[in-house]
């Protein structure tokens, strides 16, 4: 996951980022200023913005409302110690689509970001999809080329179906766990690379080996047709 941390507070933007990175394995950038947080987040593709409502140059709410009104559509949690329910009410209506009050317990927060991931990673599914000649069908969890079925696995299926759903985009490897397998499943990586490998062996039969592209370092993609 791809993250910007917009947070003011030196020795907590460290804590946080050292955090996220050691524990959830997320790539953070971090800026201390409202301006920034606005600035990178037009520049870059971020998963998630974690925005602290009170910063120099631009408050959360300021940046996080701007942001909106020009079609950002990177899920956002507002960070912030203000806890009445007006205060809530104003960040969600500012455009945040999750609310965090400080202090907080780093997995708490872990937490929360998962679950802003998930729902960012959640399209409205159809129950039948095509790409390059191949026909994906949720409901029998089958896939066709030319009226012959590919004979796949269940995890090898959701695999496919997940990288389809999300075509043009890079899904991390830790994403890709948490949605396959969960995140709290023991299993490493390494088994959704063999599932790759699995999965890229049946679909060479057909002639589709490259569907699936490798993201050296992050995970894997498919590219819209």
């Amino acid at each position: 996951m791809n993250i910007l941390l917009a947070e003011d507070d030196l020795q907590l933007g460290e804590l946080i980022g050292f955090m996220l990175k050691k524990k959830g394995g997320y790539k953070v950038d971090w800026v201390m200023e409202g301006e920034d947080a606005y600035e990178y987040a037009k520049a870059s593709h971020y998963d998630v913005m974690i925005l602290d409502w009170m910063m120099p140059n631009g408050d959360g709410i300021s940046i996080c409302r701007k942001l909106r009104s020009e079609s950002y559509a990177g899920a956002i949690l507002m960070l912030t110690a203000r806890d009445t329910v007006e205060d809530r009410i104003n960040g969600l209506d500012a455009g945040a689509d999750d609310y965090l009050i400080k202090p907080f317990e780093i997995e708490e927060l872990l937490a929360r970001l998962r679950a802003l991931t998930r729902r960012n990673y959640a399209p409205i599914l159809e129950e039948q999809i095509s790409i390059q000649g191949l026909h994906i069908n949720r409901n029998s969890q089958t896939v066709l080329h030319d009226e012959l079925e590919i004979q796949l696995s269940p995890r090898e299926f959701q695999l496919l179906d997940l990288l389809v759903q999300n075509k043009g985009r890079v899904l991390p490897r830790e994403v890709i766990l948490d949605r396959i397998w969960g995140y709290d499943a023991d299993v490493s990586t390494k088994t959704i690379d063999a599932t790759i490998k699995l999965l890229r062996k049946k679909l060479d039969r057909f002639g589709k080996q490259d569907l699936i592209q490798s993201i050296r370092g992050v995970g894997y993609k498919v590219e819209k047709e």
